[in-house]
């Protein structure tokens, strides 16, 4: 094993403690070329297409990227953002404000930065920049709510094998999941309160979760109770009834069978039944992306009104809402405990003497 290069060191130099938000990733530009680069790195991910890999490496690089690229551009370019792709730029700004938001919680020296699973910044150039910070203590952060192996656990794939290429390792811890965060269903809550508070309240509300194959289930991904349990909180905290909400599964992808019911199935279902009025929130992401953005907004309210229905309403994701960034604020401190340590200046500097002492370069 050769490992990378370690940062330089400069003895009586605080230790800070790192916090890394993770999401899932966005192309560069909403061009064939960028969006082709993407999904290689993203469906050539093992852990996100559970195909033998030599059957999905012919299918993919064969067919798929030769085909996909431009229809997704296309949609790209319809929720495309001045400043870049929505789910970047979002989390750009949740990270920003959460920094500002630890500040005033604590004086301890941290770093907060975000990296995308897939594309850019990537995980591994992220890491490097907290090293050379400092940071030998690092909270990995992904921003799902729900855990699944295809999300969660392939961002954590990633940091530890990143881990095994340094001679100096970061102390690492990882939130797992929030899918029951009382400040996270608070904010949803609120979030959707609002919402009605200035354009009325629908017939149903449909709770959308990003789809996975059923066999995730049926091995053993928690992912599916969690969405569940998010719902079922998230219908307690507005005080709806059952027949006032349903939840459903979107982005269904190949023949295979996915979790159940589909986003699809369900808005046709309620168009034919000539629902008056329909609105769909996201709970699975925090961040409104081409996901949230085209495939619910757009593509669902064509779905719904195409089989009979009436008013469709999609409901932005949290994004930087005040409430749930403080949310996000008690997750991190929550998982810091005994990290946030105020430097002492006099010790510092007595360390750094000492070592100059025993030889060490300025």
């Amino acid at each position: 094993m050769t490992y990378k290069t370690e940062p330089t060191h400069a003895h009586g130099t605080p230790v800070k403690t790192g916090i890394l938000l993770v999401n899932l990733g966005t192309p560069d530009a909403p061009t064939p070329s960028s969006v082709r680069t993407y999904l290689k790195e993203f469906l050539g991910d093992p852990r996100v297409v559970e195909i033998p890999k030599a059957i999905w490496w012919l299918i993919l690089n064969g067919i798929i990227l030769n085909t996909r690229p431009k229809k997704s551009a296309a949609k790209y370019a319809t929720v495309w953002m001045k400043e870049g792709s929505p789910l970047r730029v979002h989390t750009e700004k949740q990270t920003s404000l959460l920094q500002g938001f630890l500040s005033q919680r604590t004086k301890a020296p941290y770093v907060v930065d975000y990296a995308m699973r897939y594309g850019n910044p990537s995980i591994p150039s992220v890491m490097r920049k907290l090293k050379e910070q400092n940071c030998q203590r690092i909270l990995v952060v992904p921003m799902y709510p729900q855990y699944a192996a295809s999300s969660t656990a392939t961002v954590f794939d990633i940091v530890f094998a990143e881990l095994q290429k340094m001679r100096n390792t970061p102390a690492l811890r990882t939130i797992k999941n929030f899918h029951n965060h009382p400040g996270y269903i608070k904010a949803m809550a609120n979030n959707i309160n609002e919402y009605w508070m200035k354009n009325g309240r629908p017939e149903k509300l449909l709770m959308s979760f990003h789809g996975l194959p059923q066999f995730s289930l049926d091995k053993g991904d928690p992912y599916h109770c969690e969405c569940h349990k998010t719902a079922r909180l998230l219908a307690q905290e507005l005080g709806l009834q059952p027949e006032q909400y349903a939840l459903s599964f979107q982005s269904r992808f190949g023949k295979a069978e996915w979790l159940k019911p589909y986003t699809t199935a369900t808005l046709q279902e309620l168009g034919k039944q000539k629902t008056k009025r329909v609105d769909v929130v996201c709970p699975g992401f925090v961040a409104d992306c081409l996901e949230t953005l085209e495939e619910i907004a757009m593509e669902g309210k064509e779905d719904f009104q195409h089989a009979g229905g009436g008013e469709y309403h999609y409901i932005p994701c949290l994004n930087e809402r005040d409430d749930w960034m403080h949310a996000l604020t008690d997750l991190v401190m929550d998982n810091l405990q005994g990290w946030l340590i105020e430097p002492d200046k006099a010790e510092l500097e007595q360390g750094r003497l000492r070592a100059l002492a025993m030889g060490a370069k300025k």
